[in-house]
């Protein structure tokens, strides 16, 4: 069994914003199967798709970001989901838009997120794709910047970006981390 964790922060205020990037991928793995939500076990939505050893429970916490780690490491130890076979998707403002990192394991690299699932899982060592929401005009507040929306212009690249995001989650859900990481790592600038 594998668990695809899709960070974000609930609520409408926060919908579609940067931040929430995560529950984007999360609701494209959901809707390509015709897999529904559910509320779940440990203060999260679940949707399950498969069943038996090969299922994949892809989950969007309905703590705050920054208690992500309840949910995740709640699901994972209910579930018996060993790190190695928990993937983490989030957004990431050191990332330009549009470009992919899947990464076998990591810091929280100034991820709220990710700091609680390392916190509650007691380790490092679990997959994570992070999705580039580019940084912004430097003198905006970071917060201010991944709790705002995409700006029109972005719109096209967050859909291909989204997708894309799914499709190297199906691969490590298929194939593994290092296929995904050969075959989603890889990136060119769009053409402007």
């Amino acid at each position: 069994m594998k668990l695809i964790a899709g960070l974000g922060n609930p609520g409408r205020r926060y919908h579609e914003t940067r931040h929430n990037i995560g529950f984007a991928v999360a609701d494209e793995l959901a809707r390509r199967p015709g897999a529904m939500f559910e509320h779940g076990r440990a203060n999260a939505l679940v949707a399950r798709i498969g069943s038996g050893p090969a299922a994949v429970l892809v989950v969007k916490p309905l703590t705050m970001m920054n208690l992500s780690g309840e949910a995740v490491a709640g699901l994972a130890y209910f579930f018996k989901i060993d790190p190695p076979n928990i993937l983490v998707v989030a957004d990431d403002v050191a990332l330009p838009l549009g470009r992919l990192r899947l990464r076998a394991r990591g810091s929280a690299g100034g991820h709220n997120g990710f700091r609680s699932i390392i916190g509650l899982l007691g380790t490092e060592e679990f997959p994570r794709l992070r999705l580039g929401v580019g940084r912004g005009d430097p003198r905006r507040e970071l917060a201010d910047h991944v709790l705002a929306r995409f700006d029109d212009d972005e719109t096209a690249a967050v859909v291909e970006s989204v997708a894309r995001a799914a499709d190297a989650v199906e691969c490590f859900i298929a194939e593994g981390i290092e296929a995904a990481m050969n075959r989603f790592n890889r990136w060119e600038a769009p053409a402007s």
